[in-house]
Formats: structure tokens, C-alpha cells, sequence
């Protein structure tokens, strides 16, 4: 049987660290990380100065869709063709990731939380929260380093949309997790926690 589990939390709250965790300490070759990134809308049709405007913080921006029809092949047993999706150009790539059912699916994604039909999928539902200064020292770092961002542009984007979207649709999702992980990655305790739960949940599946 299949464990599917939900990983939510803001932008730069340390969802990522909390995901590579339990990766760890599960088998490789039992856990698929299914992220919400990949499926974000194709903007092809949009100029490249339009589509770097975007709003990637918001509902909309997301095919869920797609994303709950490949996570219900999944636990049918199916294999997906995951759509790979492109920061720098805003745009879906014509290659995809081809993924294989595995015992464990970790959904990841700062908005997973919002859509009913994707949070029916979840076997269990983990918010990982942090401090809004943290997660902004976060996002600076990352988009400058991995999105390549000037820092004004960082800033900019972050009081424009990154923070308001946290507060709208972010933060109200919180309600619907199991388990909260207060420090992300950095809160050892969670993580075992976590973990004994995920194991138990394995056993019961």
C-alpha cells in the first residue's frame, strides 16, 4: 500500500530540509517527492517581461488538476510522465520526469494545502512553520544564488506578493495539518516525531 504525505508551509519556512530529512531516513527507493513546482501553468504564450511578473504565490498559478490526476495514477499504481517547469523562462520544458509508484509520495509545495481535491489524496498533512524574518533571509538567499535575483528585485517581490500571498492563502492553511513542525528542518525533536508516525503509518497501510 501507499503513504501519501503532505509537506506545506510558507516560502523559505524550511520545507525542503524537512522533506530531505525523511528521505533519509526512509529507503531511497521507497519515497517519490512530488513537487507542487512542477506543476505550475505553461506561460509560453506569455512575452518573457509578463510572464517574470507573475505571481507564483497564488492558487491560480497552479494546475491542480494535473497534479491530483497524476497523484490518483500513482496510488493506482500507474506511472506518471511529471511535467518539468522552468524559473528562468516561466515556461513548462517539452521533456518531462518520468516517476514510478513508490510506498511513499511526499507531496511538497507552499500551496498544497488550498485544494480539496489534492488534500484528500494526503494520508498525512505536515505544516512546516517558521518565522517570517527566517524564511525571508531564506528567500533572499535562494533567489539570488539559484534564480539569479538582485536583492531590490528579491525585496521588491517579497512585500509585492511573497508576504501578502503568505497571510491570504498560506498561513489559513495551517488548520488543515496534522502535524505542525515548528523551525523546519533545524527541530530534531519534530523530526522524530515525524518520523515514528510515518513509520507507524507505513506498518498500518
Amino acid at each position: 500500500m501507499m503513504l501519501v504525505i503532505g509537506i506545506a508551509g510558507g516560502t523559505g519556512s524550511g520545507k525542503t530540509t524537512v522533506v530531505q530529512k525523511i528521505v533519509e531516513r526512509l529507503h531511497t527507493d521507497q519515497v517519490t517527492v512530488i513537487p507542487q513546482d512542477s506543476y505550475y501553468k505553461d506561460n509560453s504564450h506569455l512575452p518573457l517581461e509578463e510572464r517574470q511578473e507573475l505571481n507564483f504565490d497564488h492558487p491560480d498559478s497552479i494546475d491542480w488538476g494535473l497534479m491530483v490526476q497524476q497523484v490518483m495514477m500513482l496510488k493506482s499504481g500507474n506511472a506518471i510522465e511529471q511535467p518539468i517547469y522552468s524559473y528562468i523562462t516561466c515556461t513548462r520544458s517539452r521533456e518531462t520526469l518520468h516517476i514510478e509508484p513508490t510506498h511513499v509520495i511526499i507531496l511538497e509545495g507552499i500551496l498544497i494545502f488550498s485544494d480539496p481535491a489534492l488534500r484528500d489524496c494526503m494520508d498525512i498533512k505536515i505544516f512546516v512553520d517558521a518565522d517570517a524574518d527566517d524564511r525571508l533571509s531564506r528567500v533572499i538567499s535562494r533567489d539570488i544564488i539559484e534564480r539569479g535575483r538582485s536583492v531590490n528585485k528579491v525585496l521588491e517581490r517579497y512585500d509585492k506578493t511573497v508576504k501578502p500571498m503568505h497571510l491570504q492563502f498560506i498561513e489559513p492553511t495551517k488548520r488543515y495539518a496534522d502535524i505542525i513542525v515548528p523551525q523546519g528542518g533545524h527541530n530534531t525533536v519534530a523530526i522524530t516525531m515525524l518520523m515514528a508516525i510515518i513509520e507507524k503509518a507505513l506498518l498500518t497501510k
